[in-house]
């Protein structure tokens, strides 16, 4: 009974060598295929008119239009997130180099965290009025970024700041 078992066992895996038949299927897409992922289709929305635009989307956010986000939203917001990054990163190496709030004494550690917590507990008013500061330019800048997708007269990203005058002049060095 062993010896049947063990030659059934090996004619098995001995199969797994054999060639397969040759079939000839045909399947044809009409989909076009993306470029940063060639396996996927490429989204619709995503046709390469958007600078680095190569249909990289494979969670499908840019067709999610029945939630009233629509992919001006979606740039605006990816625009807005990388410069608050930047910022952050500004933010993080000024501390880390020249210690917390200069001219603040209520701040003295060198650790950010501490540095908060001690101006949490002598001013909470500074934290407070940050807060408002952040909540308003939210607000502002939601109203532009829904006017702007709404009437389509501005770039998700462009508010129009331009305070060293780069944009003044030859249009065509813009672009």
């Amino acid at each position: 009974m062993m010896k049947i078992a063990a030659l059934s066992l090996l004619a098995g895996s001995a199969s797994a060598f054999a060639p397969a038949p040759l079939t000839r299927s045909s399947t044809a897409l009409n989909a076009e295929k993306s470029q940063a992922l060639p396996f996927m289709n490429r989204p619709p929305l995503l046709d390469g008119s958007m600078a680095g635009d190569v249909g990289f989307d494979p969670l499908g956010l840019s067709n999610i239009d029945d939630v009233g986000i629509d992919l001006y939203w979606m740039r605006e917001a990816e625009i807005k997130h990388c410069r608050l990054a930047m910022m952050a990163v500004v933010g993080i190496l000024q501390v880390e180099a020249f210690g917390p709030a200069p001219g603040c004494e209520a701040a003295t550690a060198k650790c950010q965290m501490d540095a908060f917590w001690q101006i949490w507990n002598s001013h909470p008013q500074y934290i407070a009025a940050g807060l408002i500061m952040i909540m308003l330019i939210e607000a502002f800048s939601g109203i532009a970024t829904t006017t702007g997708r709404e009437s389509g007269e501005r770039e998700p990203g462009d508010f129009g700041l331009d305070p060293l005058g780069f944009l003044k002049g030859d249009a065509a060095k813009v672009e």
